[in-house]
């Protein structure tokens, strides 16, 4: 049994963060919650490239060669503020690493969660289970869905709506 069952959702969540990103334009994908801040582009950027950097650099899953992620280590996207991202670039990337989540999502089973990681981190080691691993990307996104959504909402924008029913068709 996959951990799939666990995390149901997160493909929906997914999904509904690509289409609020995708349907922007350019200079929408600017706006910043304020001056000091990054603008959304580099959150959205951010939050793809986490995916990669927790589950290809720290837990050796496949897939970073099939990202626009290929060398995380280096630094994100919202390390080159002089570099913006569009709309097509951002759904690329939130696609390509989501099917890094769903590759694990299939994958790993219960037992594989109580297996952990070392990853050495500012000086010291510290050790990951894979199970908090993906508590961690999964809050993570959540949390920048909603510093989002706030940012969309302040800008009169449409927000990214995690917990709507489903529409007609819609899965």
């Amino acid at each position: 049994m996959s951990v799939r069952l666990f995390y149901d959702h997160w493909p929906q969540y997914n999904r509904r963060l690509r289409d609020v990103v995708a349907a922007m334009s350019t200079e929408q994908l600017a706006t910043r919650p304020s001056p000091d801040l990054f603008p959304i582009w580099a959150i959205v950027g951010h939050t793809a490239g986490t995916r990669v950097y927790w589950l290809c650099e720290i837990a050796g899953e496949p897939g970073a060669d099939e990202t626009p992620f290929t060398n995380v280590s280096a630094g994100g996207w919202e390390d080159d503020l002089d570099h913006p991202r569009g709309p097509d670039e951002l759904a690329t990337a939130l696609d390509s690493t989501f099917r890094i989540i769903e590759g694990c999502l299939d994958r790993w089973t219960p037992n594989d969660l109580e297996g952990t990681i070392e990853r050495t981190y500012d000086g010291s080691v510290q050790v990951h289970s894979r199970s908090s691993i993906l508590q961690r990307m999964f809050t993570h996104e959540a949390y920048h869905c909603g510093e989002l959504s706030q940012t969309l909402g302040i800008a009169g924008l449409p927000q990214i709506d995690l917990w709507r029913p489903n529409l007609p068709g819609e899965v």
